[in-house]
Order: C-alpha cells, then structure tokens, then sequence
C-alpha cells in the first residue's frame, strides 16, 4: 500500500514539474537608468542630491498562467553615486549607493499575426533595498522601502526556446530617503526626511530563456 502511495505521488510531482517547466520562462535585464534627484530637509536647512544613472542589471522568474498573462518575480541591482549639496552651496558629501530591487508582477502578452513577436505591459510592487557609504568609509545605512513599477515592451523569440526583449521601464521607491538615512554634512542626519519619492526610469535588454517542455 506504502509502495502504490509514493508511486501515485511520484507521477503526480513529474506531471506538476512538467505543467509548470513549459510555461517558465527566466528572463535576463541589462541597461541604463537615468539621473534621479531628490529632496531632504532637517532644522538646520534643505539638501538636495542626485542618484547617478548608470547601468542596472538583474533576472527574472516568469510563470505563464496562459498565453496572454506571466506572473514574473524579479530581481534587479544598481550600483552608483549620490552627490548631495545644502541650500544650494557647493558640494557637501559624495556618496556610494547601492539599490537592490525585489518585485513581484504581472505582465499582460499582446497577441500579433507574427507568433514570434510578443508586445507586452506591466506592473510590479515590492521593495527597494538602499545601501548607502559615505565615499571615504566614515558612515554607512541601509532602508527598505515599498516600491512600485510599471513596464512596457516586446520579446523578440528567434527560436521556440531563447528570444530577445527590449523594454522600458519606472520604478519608484515610495518616500526612498525618509528618516535613517545618513545624508547631512556630517554623514549622521538621523532628522533627515524626504519630500519626493525616488523615481527610476531606465531602458533595458536582454536575453528571454523559455524552459522546454519534456512533451509536446
């Protein structure tokens, strides 16, 4: 009776793997994201700074619920600089950052006469990650913040199995620099607050990997 059970679970875990592997797909991300300035304040003034833009990268993990809907999990990485002036002075401290992004979304598949060229949008919430170091070591914080992104793009499949795809995409993290942040003239401003949200938009590539199936 044991052996007839553990066989029946088998056969039902091989049909589950083989259902979900036909419909993955791993998505890879390469691109630019632009300049990105922000506003904090404390008692003694007003700062303003800029995230750098710079190249961000990351994956994905997409599950195709049908042919016109993919739930993707994300994770994409920028690594780069914040200058941060008072009042409008001359420069006050540079810093390295450091912003990881983990998202959850769903992206909705336009049907063309071409089977091989896939229109899509999107939209995305999770977190953002800040790790932030005063340029010469001296003080460093981190924060997670909510986030949320809307995309557009198209996959370009050359073969049944790999594509390309060429996408556009806006991430903003939700109040990114609100208390804890050590942005100041002394890289300690635990009384910092933020007045905007951080927005990232960017242009990005890269490679779509579609699992193959063990049937047809």
């Amino acid at each position: 009776m044991m052996k007839t059970k553990l066989f029946l679970l088998f056969l039902l875990f091989s049909g589950v793997q083989n259902s979900f592997a036909q419909n993955i797909r791993v998505n890879s991300y390469a691109g630019y994201v632009f300049n990105e300035s922000f506003d904090l304040s404390d008692y003694s003034g007003y700062y303003s700074g800029t995230i750098k833009g710079g190249l961000q990268w990351g994956a994905g993990l997409e599950y195709m619920a049908n042919k016109n809907f993919g739930i993707e999990l994300s994770y994409l990485r920028q690594d780069t600089k914040a200058p941060v002036r008072k009042n409008g002075s001359s420069l006050i401290n540079d810093y390295n950052v450091g912003i990881n992004y983990i998202l959850i979304g769903g992206n909705r598949y336009i049907k063309t006469a071409n089977k091989n060229i896939e229109p899509y949008a999107g939209g995305q919430i999770g977190m953002a990650i800040f790790n932030i170091k005063k340029a010469d070591g001296s003080s460093k914080s981190n924060n997670t913040k909510f986030t949320w992104g809307i995309k557009t793009g198209v996959n370009i499949h050359a073969t049944s199995s790999i594509g390309i795809k060429l996408q556009a995409q806006l991430l903003s993290a939700v109040q990114g620099f609100d208390g804890g942040f050590y942005f100041g003239t002394s890289g300690v401003g635990t009384n910092l607050s933020a007045r905007s949200s951080i927005i990232q938009f960017g242009f990005n590539g890269g490679l779509v990997f579609v699992l193959p199936s063990k049937h047809k």
